[in-house]
Parts: C-alpha cells; sequence; structure tokens
C-alpha cells in the first residue's frame, strides 16, 4: 500500500499516571497538537507527551524524548520565526516562558521571555515579520489576542478579546455527547449552589457573608453559576492564507464526539473577526475513533494543506485521548474545510500537489460486527465488543497469561489490504515513588520515560487451522497500523498477545480488518431530511438490510458544492444533526457504505425555516 496512514496516528502514545483523590490511574495521551513544517522535516508537538515526534513525510513518525521542555505544559505551541522554532505552552497562576531553538533535535532550547500566564497559546509570525499570540481557555473567558516584539516576545499594546461563545446559535458548540446538552440541574456546579438558587427564577441568590473557607468570593460563585452547561473556547490557532485571517478555535469539550473546530476570518491579524458560514471546519462526530477539535492547519512541503487535531477516547480519564491527521484546504471562495470523511479508514497520501477530496479510503472495512473467538473472556467484556466499532468498548482476556488470543472470521475469503489494531488500558495503577510526581496541569502526574513494548503476532488463515504470520510485533504504542505490502488472501485473521504493558491482560477495543469482500457496493440510500429546531435536522433513510449496507456517512453543508461536514453511523437508519448554524440554509448528501465500496446519495435541501 503505496504510503498511507489510518487515524488516530500510529504513535508511541506515552503513559501518563495520576493521583486523584488518592487514587492511582494510568491511561495514554497525546492531545492537542501542533504540527509544523521547520527546516525540511515535520515536527508534532502534542500534549503529555514528554517530548514530540518528527517525520520526512507525515507518515512515518520517530519519537524524541525531551523531558526538559516543560513537558507538564498543556497544549504545546510551536512556531517559526526567522531561523528559530519557538515554543511556548500552558500554566496558570505563573508566567509561562517563551523558548526558542534552531534544531528542536539538538535539545537546546534557550529562554527569550516569560511575558504572562497563559492557556493555549498560539504564537503567529505574519508575512511582514510581526508577531501576534492567541490564548484562551474557559467557558466564560473568550480566545484574546495581542501583538508581541519580535525580538523580546513583550506584549505590545493591549489584548483584545476576539471570540466568544454562541451555543445559542452554533449547533456544534453545544456541550454534552451528540450535542445534547445535559440539565443544568445534573452539574456539580448546581448541586453546589443549589441552597442558593431561587426555584422560582433559577437564578443564584447568594447571602451578603459568604461562609468562611473554601477559597471563593462572590464573583467567582456567580461566575461559575453562569458557566453550567457553557462550553469550553480553546485552542487559538492562526493560519493565513492569501492575504485573510482564519482564527482556529476549538469547543464545546474534549470528551464529547462533536469536539471540533470552528473558524473565524478576518482581513487583520487582530480582526474584526466574522464567523465562516461554514462551520465546523474540523468535526467528526461519528465512526470508530470521534472527535476532530483543538489542533492546527499547516501546508505540507508540497503547498497541500493538513489539519492535525484531537480525537477522544475519554474512558479511563477524560484527558485520554489521540492525534488525528486530515486533509485540508480553502476553496475557490476562501472557505477553510477539512476532508473528513471515512476519516479512521486507511487513506493513502497522493504525491506532489494534490485535490484534498481526492483522498479517499484505499480500502474498506472487513470486519465491522463479524464472528469472533476468543481464548478467554472477562466477564461483560465479549470479544464481539472488538469489533462493534467503538473506541470506548474492548474485549478483555480473562487474566495476563500470555499467549491469549483474539480472532474475526471474515465469513469469507477476502482480499485483506491492511489492518488497525486497537489497545484499550482498563483500571492499570502503577506505583510510582511519590517524588517522581509532577504537582502542576491540575493534579499530580508522572508522563513515563521508558517506552511501554506490546509483544504480539498476527496471523491470517484461509480455514482457521492452518496460519500464516502477518506480523510478529514488538514495539510500542496503543493503535497500530500495518499496511501489508502484499494484499493477503484469508478469512480468518488471529492476534496473540505475549509482554504487554505493566504485565496487563490483553484487550482490544478494536482489530480492524481492511479490504474488499468481493461483492457488491450497496444500493443508494433514500434519504428524507427535516429541521426539527433552529440547530437540529433528523435525517432518514430505510432499513440497513434494504441496501446492504453497514452504515452511512452524512455528508452536509451550506452549498451543493460545499458538503464540507460528515458524520458516519453504523447499524442505524437515523441520524440527529445536532452541530448546524442558526439561520442557516444546508445541503446533504448520505451516502452508503458496506465492506465492497461507497454509494453515493441524492442530493437534499434543508432549508432553515422548515421547523416548528
Amino acid at each position: 500500500m503505496k504510503r498511507s496512514y489510518c487515524n488516530p496516528l500510529d504513535l508511541g502514545y506515552r503513559y501518563q499516571h495520576m493521583m486523584e483523590n488518592g487514587k492511582r490511574i494510568a491511561y495514554r495521551e497525546a492531545a492537542d497538537p501542533t504540527l509544523i513544517y521547520f527546516k525540511g522535516v515535520y515536527y508534532l508537538f502534542a500534549s503529555m507527551s514528554g517530548g514530540f515526534w518528527y517525520s520526512s513525510d507525515l507518515t512515518d513518525w520517530k519519537y524524541h524524548t525531551n523531558r526538559d521542555l516543560l513537558i507538564y505544559d498543556y497544549a504545546p505551541d510551536v512556531r517559526q520565526v526567522g531561523e528559530y522554532l519557538y515554543f511556548c505552552a500552558s500554566r496558570r497562576g505563573e508566567n509561562c516562558p517563551i523558548l526558542r531553538t534552531k534544531d528542536p533535535l539538538s535539545d537546546t532550547f534557550e529562554q527569550v521571555s516569560a511575558p504572562f500566564d497563559f492557556w493555549d497559546p498560539d504564537l503567529f509570525c505574519d508575512d511582514d515579520g510581526r508577531v501576534y499570540l492567541y490564548w484562551g481557555c474557559g467557558n466564560t473567558d473568550p480566545i484574546y489576542g495581542i501583538e508581541m516584539d519580535p525580538d523580546t516576545m513583550l506584549p505590545i499594546g493591549e489584548r483584545r478579546e476576539l471570540i466568544f461563545e454562541q451555543a445559542d446559535t452554533l449547533g456544534y458548540e453545544r456541550c454534552g455527547e451528540n450535542g445534547n446538552v445535559p440539565p443544568k440541574e445534573t452539574s456539580p456546579v448546581y448541586q453546589a449552589l443549589k441552597p442558593f438558587v431561587n426555584p422560582a427564577t433559577g437564578e443564584l441568590q447568594l447571602p451578603q457573608t459568604l461562609p468562611a473557607g473554601g477559597g471563593f468570593n462572590r464573583e467567582k460563585l456567580v461566575k461559575m453559576f453562569r458557566s453550567i452547561g457553557k462550553p469550553y473556547i480553546e485552542g487559538a490557532f492562526m493560519t493565513k492564507h492569501n492575504g485573510k485571517y482564519y482564527l482556529q478555535y476549538a469547543s464545546p469539550a474534549t470528551q464529547f464526539n462533536t469536539y471540533c473546530d470552528g473558524v473565524y476570518v478576518a482581513d487583520a491579524p487582530l480582526g474584526p473577526f466574522t464567523l465562516q458560514q461554514s462551520n465546523p471546519f474540523s468535526s467528526k462526530p461519528g465512526g470508530f475513533m470521534q472527535g476532530a477539535g483543538h489542533g492546527s492547519t499547516i501546508q505540507d512541503a508540497d503547498g497541500n494543506f493538513w489539519h492535525a487535531s484531537t480525537m477522544r477516547v475519554s474512558v479511563n480519564h477524560d484527558m485520554e485521548r489521540r492525534v488525528g491527521l486530515f486533509p485540508a484546504g480553502v476553496d475557490a471562495d476562501g472557505v477553510l474545510f477539512c476532508n473528513q470523511n471515512f476519516a479512521d479508514y486507511p487513506l493513502c497520501i497522493p504525491e506532489g500537489k494534490f485535490d484534498p477530496w481526492s483522498v479517499r479510503p484505499a480500502c474498506m472495512l472487513l470486519s465491522y460486527q463479524k464472528p469472533t473467538a476468543a481464548s478467554s473472556t472477562a466477564e461483560g467484556s465479549a470479544p464481539a465488543l472488538a469489533v462493534d466499532e467503538n473506541c470506548r468498548t474492548w474485549w478483555s482476556a480473562a487474566d495476563a497469561r500470555p499467549g491469549q488470543w483474539l480472532s474475526v472470521d471474515l465469513e469469507k475469503v477476502c482480499d485483506i489490504h491492511a489492518i488497525q489494531v486497537n489497545f484499550a488500558d482498563e483500571a492499570l495503577s502503577v506505583d510510582y515513588p511519590e517524588n517522581q510526581y509532577c504537582h502542576q496541569s491540575g493534579g499530580a502526574r508522572y508522563i513515563e520515560k521508558e517506552p511501554q513494548i506490546s509483544c504480539y503476532t498476527l496471523e491470517a488463515s484461509t480455514d482457521g487451522t492452518t496460519w500464516q504470520l502477518l506480523q510478529e510485533v514488538s514495539r510500542e504504542g496503543s493503535n497500530a497500523y500495518f499496511p501489508l505490502p502484499e494484499h493477503v488472501r484469508a478469512r480468518y485473521v488471529r492476534l496473540t498477545g505475549e509482554a504487554l504493558p505493566y504485565g496487563q491482560t490483553l484487550r482490544i477495543s478494536g482489530l480492524r480488518i481492511f479490504g474488499f469482500g468481493g461483492g457488491a457496493a450497496p444500493a443508494q440510500a433514500q434519504a428524507t431530511v427535516h429541521r426539527t429546531g433552529p440547530m437540529n435536522a433528523l435525517v432518514q433513510w430505510q432499513p440497513l438490510s434494504e441496501m446492504s449496507a453497514q452504515g452511512c456517512n452524512i455528508r452536509y453543508g451550506i452549498a451543493p458544492d460545499k458538503l464540507y461536514q460528515s458524520w458516519l453511523v453504523y447499524g442505524v437508519q437515523e441520524l440527529d444533526l445536532s452541530t448546524l448554524m442558526a439561520g442557516q440554509d444546508y445541503y446533504l448528501r448520505v451516502d452508503s457504505f458496506n465492506e465492497n465500496g461507497i454509494t453515493e446519495g441524492s442530493l437534499l435541501y434543508c432549508p432553515a425555516e422548515n421547523h416548528k
């Protein structure tokens, strides 16, 4: 398979060990990625990674550890200014250092300044050499911007408020899974302040004298109360193209499948900014791995746009996350977009300059809901959970003995092109000495220094008796991708575990097998759409069995030639499309798919006024 990759990116995600409420937990995390092309090399910096990755081609990533690079400060940002790569990250309560280097691999970073405390920074150097800093992360505060002196990296002038939340009119900013905002009364903040809430009006009425202790004042309590149910506006990133400034931001919160990146556009680096009509520009609420927020957008060596962003697992902890990479672009009308159709399928990267919409699945999913078998199974973790296209559920062996295995029966001999192996962590607790923990960024944590190697084998068979070795693996990583140089004809695929990180039990959230089934693509989806509210539409289609389909990919956008958003679903025949913008007309297309291909649907029109 020619230069391909599969989201989430196949990186050596580092284990993070935390102490929370007296309990030890561990999970793998990399998030808030900043991607940069610097002096002929691609660098990828991500939160809580203990270092960074680098690549010559965006597919083969090598890890470089750097324990001195403020690795416990969230949301690292890297930008080029002149001959230097500048680095900064998030730290509340004290001024955040800004560092620079001429060679990141040398580990020689010098501090230039420490101007003030900020969260989710983005340093941007304009074509004229002027430098700007954007930052902000909260559900009551905006995204800010300020000009910086390019020599001293200290502020020039006053900060400006640039982007505020608009969850009342922007569906994609609403908190909650699938955009379903939970009742205010379920919030822990509401429950704590309930004695001071007027039951008739729902307003907060604090007494003149607050109880002693707790460190709260009246202003802070009012702010907390007003923030209930509000989205986090965070993760600023600036991209300039054809004289336009595209200020990107993330919402509503990292643990939701609707985590996304929106964008505002201006003619100057500090605005005024106007909301782009097509939003969110990066969004992946469906499929195996969901979420596509808090990222960065760059051009590669050939001028192609790419967007790297955060994808969620968020089971062991809200911050259990991965990194996704998506083709992007700016169309003839100046609209910034991402191609996120089938974005967690194997994707081939064309050589040279290419149309981002030419990046399509290199092969289809063969393993969805296929029969499975296992050497043993822990209670409540059936083998079928490894083929349900949900990274948040998994099969677990009954114990941690080496040699436990999981197999998938494709029910017929198929042409297998690639395999993705997704491991799960569960109730992992590792005892590290107290003096190794770092006490900042919201808790006591320790990022694993040593590579944690997973050893296992992948085999294939046509009859379930005689097995062919495909891969003998000994490597770091939780989301391994194996394109097969020579396609394999097989019916069965088996994974056998050996030594695993910290001696844990073999757990698989997705043994995903890709290729072609040798049959026909599905019938066309006969779909309807009806606006059910200012920011919602109900999309429905005939039963999947009538189409011989696994699911549907709902593509939608502001014009027939701008179906820039998508939402992929399996096993259902309707979708509550909850990420719309109030007052905006939409066009939709429901594409059906199965293991043999994709069948495009007919274009549908969904006007903003079509609801009661």
